[in-house]
């Protein structure tokens, strides 16, 4: 009897799966349209051969539907809307249910991963490349039926429904988001003395030791810098901290594209270094994919091998791009994408998934319940 005991203890100690980790931060790392084919380029763009980049060395990795409500190929809205809330909504749609209407009808509002940090009392931010109010920033923190609502989503960032709404703010897109909000009969700069919150025009004027900045860039920004400088801010919460950081990974220029998501890796490892991993979860993935295809080349020839002559051939058109070893086109694509993830809770990442189930993964590395 005592044997059975023991083989039974044995056997189940073999299969005993430990349980994930608890996350204290969770960092969304998001390439915008960086669908596989984009990641797999971008290895061979930079190293000439496939699986270099860094997020592909990750041991968790799954891949991820990114369809939206009722269609099958989703903008950033609906995509990163299912990432943050766990819900699926309409394309243009931010953050709101499939019972808006886009720029006509508000939905129900659905409450993001970054609210719920907010209510918890952790520190929160979004950083992006593209403009800060941009739609996948935006599904972190605003509920509107139109992406297109730059004033509404930039007034959000200052009337948060959670918290004391979202710490730190960077990212480019200042005069067309100025614009926008005056075209709501109001003054940027009278609402962020309103709610004392300055709206910094660069990251070289937010003051070293502030915990909570808005810097809304006229021109591109440094992704590596704002990123660190970003984590230094948050990680001052006892309690954590979300962040989302985006970049633009669409490649209707490819030798852009595959440049910026080259640089998000280097990013990413950088973070990877300066975190804790047993209580952070770093999870990288896209909201849609894009029409990118490699059909041809070897690694006895760059991989963009012919662009510059047909950028030359083709200027001022729009024009699907043709070179030897791809075909580029100007559309998202709908099919799955990448899901990796390292770090506390990164476990819970694997085999086929909804986009929405990446909301669920976040709330249970948090071990938070909905």
């Amino acid at each position: 009897m005592k044997r059975a005991v023991l083989g039974l203890f044995l056997i189940s100690s073999v299969f005993a799966v430990e349980a994930p980790k608890r996350a204290r931060n969770v960092i969304l790392l998001l390439a915008d349209a960086g669908g596989v084919a984009t990641v797999n380029a971008a290895s061979l763009y930079a190293y000439n051969a496939p699986q270099k980049l860094y997020i592909q060395s990750w041991e968790h990795i799954g891949l991820s539907d990114t369809s939206p409500a009722g269609r099958w190929v989703t903008d950033s809205a609906a995509g990163m809307t299912a990432i943050v809330t766990g819900k699926k909504t309409l394309n243009g749609v931010l953050s709101q249910a499939p019972d808006a209407l886009r720029g006509q009808k508000d939905g129900t509002p659905l409450k993001t991963i970054l609210e719920y940090a907010e209510e918890k009392g952790l520190s929160t931010g979004i950083l992006s490349n593209v403009t800060i109010t941009d739609a996948t920033p935006a599904a972190c923190i605003a509920q509107v039926n139109d992406r297109g609502k730059f004033g509404e989503i930039f007034m959000s960032i200052f009337q948060p429904r959670f918290g004391d709404g979202v710490d730190i703010v960077f990212g480019p897109g200042r005069p067309r988001i100025f614009e926008a909000v005056r075209k709501l009969g109001k003054d940027p700069d009278a609402v962020a003395a309103e709610f004392n919150r300055p709206v910094y025009a660069s990251l070289d004027e937010v003051p070293a030791d502030a915990d909570r900045a808005i810097a809304i860039l006229d021109k591109p920004i440094d992704l590596d810098f704002a990123a660190k400088r970003a984590i230094q801010s948050l990680a001052k919460n006892p309690k954590g901290y979300f962040l989302m950081i985006e970049s633009d990974a669409h490649t209707d220029n490819p030798e852009a594209g595959l440049k910026r998501l080259v640089s998000f890796d280097k990013t990413i490892r950088d973070i990877a270094a300066m975190v804790n991993l047993d209580e952070t979860l770093l999870l990288f993935t896209a909201d849609h994919s894009f029409e990118l295809r490699l059909t041809g080349g070897g690694p006895d020839q760059p991989l963009l091998k012919g662009y510059e002559e047909w950028r030359t051939a083709n200027a001022g058109k729009k024009a699907e791009v043709q070179i030897p070893a791809m075909r580029v086109g100007g559309s998202h694509t709908g099919e799955e994408v990448l899901v990796a993830a390292k770090g506390a809770g990164s476990e819970r990442v694997h085999g086929y998934m909804a986009n929405t189930q990446l909301f669920h993964i976040m709330l249970q590395a948090y071990g938070w319940q909905q």
